[in-house]
């Protein structure tokens, strides 16, 4: 994605049209748009010669974005994963990993960020019915291996807004889901983490249409993305107008909902019903 968007930024300074950029490289207008959505593999001649089309001759930037493209080809470490994940997946999971800002509504579930181990493989056996112990293993251990990443010392920030249906629909017996409690109040108060909680006695809300998260990175050229999980497939909005829905969409959540402070103590009232 940022090399396609830096591909798009000197094609488009240059007035030149995604017909023509295809043209140079025997390929067509919608490929060139799909590269610099970030969506194809790059070709390293195809990205020399592009380099070339829009006027950059310096050797230095040449060969750092011409290195970018080797980097993106590169299979990232959850593909050893692939054979129990949808197809659409791997790219939220590169996405996820990418990020220095991941913003959540989640009201089916606690987010897979913050699951417990138990909690997950309850989680994945309701999700993959008929499924061999060893894939819904598989799959808890991908959940954890993200995990990592937020407590890691380049962790995103992390701020998630949990319905409290997602608090009170129980995945596992009853000591899964107080350990998944206990979790989530230690979590709450790691510096990166802001967990607020939407009661249920707050009435209807913002995020009306379902969980959502919102994807922001470090690099100024990428724009911020939007993810949509459906049952067999999964969205990507980008558009700044689709975006900013979202945004304010979570926006007026958070402003709903008790703070953060409020918000561990709803947990710990939960932990102590349970």
């Amino acid at each position: 994605m940022l090399l396609g968007s830096q591909l798009r930024r000197l094609r488009e300074a240059r007035g030149i049209t995604r017909e023509a950029a295809g043209y140079s490289i025997r390929a067509s207008e919608s490929k060139i748009s799909r590269m610099e959505l970030g969506r194809v593999s790059f070709k390293t001649r195809d990205v020399e010669d592009l380099l070339t089309l829009y006027g950059i001759t310096d050797e230095q930037e040449r060969s750092a974005l011409v290195a970018l493209a080797r980097e993106a080809n590169v299979a990232g470490w959850w593909h050893s994963y692939s054979d129990v994940l949808p197809n659409w997946f791997p790219t939220y999971v590169g996405l996820e990993g990418a990020a220095s800002l991941i913003r959540v509504y989640e009201v089916q579930f606690v987010h897979g960020l913050l699951q417990t181990e138990a909690y997950a493989r309850a989680v994945v056996r309701r999700g993959m019915k008929g499924a061999s112990e060893e894939d819904v293993e598989k799959r808890v251990a991908l959940r954890l291996e993200r995990q990592k990443y937020l407590v890691s010392e380049s962790a995103p920030e992390f701020h998630i807004v949990l319905d409290e249906a997602a608090l009170r629909r129980p995945y596992g017996d009853r000591a899964v889901m107080r350990e998944q409690l206990q979790h989530l109040i230690d979590m709450s108060e790691r510096p990166n983490v802001r967990l607020q909680v939407m009661p249920f006695s707050f009435g209807g809300h913002s995020g009306e249409s379902g969980a959502f998260t919102i994807l922001s990175f470090p690099e100024s050229d990428l724009s911020d993305v939007v993810f949509l999980e459906q049952l067999t497939s999964a969205l990507y909005l980008d558009k700044r107008e689709d975006v900013l829905q979202y945004e304010q969409a979570l926006k007026e959540l958070q402003q709903d909902s008790p703070g953060p402070d409020e918000s561990r103590d709803l947990l710990r009232g939960l932990l102590q019903l349970s």
